[in-house]
């Protein structure tokens, strides 16, 4: 596997690093590549998240944390200097496949410096019962990409603070806190440095190197601001008086509409912590609109649009009871 470096060393934003993978991916030969990151204290949120239910935006405003976008599914991370990042790209493709390979590798890596690591669900990493890394899928055509965490230590208080998940996320996992199910590579005991890790960790998955080039850099620079704007950024408009489900094997998804005079759906919008295959705005929500409002058009709609190949183990019986549950909430 090739490792991905800077030429220099400095602070940049989150977003930066984002447009990293998508510059790999769409620009360098077909192979596995990867690379460690780590930002000033932020946020990010996944693609369909609605980030007020989900962070508190005025405590992140009041200490600085900035909040982001990614373009992969999943649910909200805080980060800083304790928690590192691992991006890795692959021209392998397929959500589970591809979250298998990758926590295989992590967990061979931690294995080899004495830590009881196991793959977890689908896309997490437990040391002792206990997660210490996520990991998110971002697909682009003819590649893969995983990120995801590695808690060296973390900074359990303002974590706390800032990401606020909803109770059904936090039922599902049989805890009451963010904390609850977390651990660290600190709290197992890791007696190497934060530095000395990366610098294990980086070596014992890579032998090769890519180093940018300046060229290479005002490309990704170019790629980040499609992160930066506000129609990227920002919530869209959904009812937020609609209650969220949790799917298992899918995730937390909520569904807003209108219903026209005609009695057919308008202004579709669906947000979550699921994993999407394709874009959901024209590969579903642009289908569903104009369907009648009724459980065989639904459904009927759905199943000809293929919804697992659109978003990651979910079924068009369970979306077209969850449209059908938003539309009529006291049925």
């Amino acid at each position: 596997m090739k490792l991905v470096l800077l030429p220099t060393h400095e602070d940049r934003i989150l977003p930066f690093y984002l447009a990293l993978e998508e510059w790999v991916a769409r620009n360098l030969p077909p192979d596995e590549y990867f690379f460690a990151w780590q930002v000033k204290p932020s946020v990010i949120c996944g693609r369909h998240q609605q980030m007020h239910l989900e962070v508190d935006m005025d405590f992140c405003a009041q200490q600085g944390i900035k909040v982001w976008r990614r373009k992969s599914g999943g649910g909200c991370v805080y980060s800083d200097a304790h928690n590192i990042m691992f991006s890795y790209i692959t021209p392998h493709t397929g959500v589970n496949g591809t979250f298998r390979r990758y926590t295989d590798m992590i967990c061979d890596m931690l294995c080899a410096i004495g830590f009881g690591a196991n793959p977890s669900g689908r896309n997490d990493v437990e040391i002792n019962g206990m997660k210490v890394a996520g990991n998110a899928f971002y697909s682009l055509p003819g590649r893969s990409i995983v990120h995801g965490t590695m808690l060296y230590d973390a900074d359990f208080p303002t974590m706390s603070r800032a990401l606020t998940p909803s109770r059904a996320k936090l039922s599902a996992k049989g805890v009451k806190s963010v904390p609850a199910r977390i651990t660290t590579l600190k709290a197992q005991g890791i007696e190497l440095s934060c530095d000395e890790f990366i610098g294990y960790a980086l070596g014992y998955l890579c032998n090769e190197e890519y180093t940018l080039r300046q060229a290479d850099i005002a490309d990704v620079e170019k790629i980040m601001q499609t992160y930066l704007v506000d129609s990227f950024r920002l919530d869209r408009d959904m009812n937020s008086s609609i209650q969220p489900h949790r799917l298992e094997g899918v995730g937390e998804l909520q569904f807003s509409c209108q219903i026209n005079p005609e009695g057919c759906i308008s202004n579709p919008h669906l947000s979550g912590d699921f994993f999407p295959l394709k874009d959901i705005d024209a590969n579903l929500l642009a289908h569903l609109s104009g369907v009648k409002a009724t459980h065989d058009d639904i459904l009927n709609c759905l199943t000809n649009l293929n919804i697992p190949d659109i978003i990651t183990g979910l079924t068009p019986d369970a979306l077209t009871s969850i449209i059908l549950e938003s539309i009529n909430p006291n049925k």
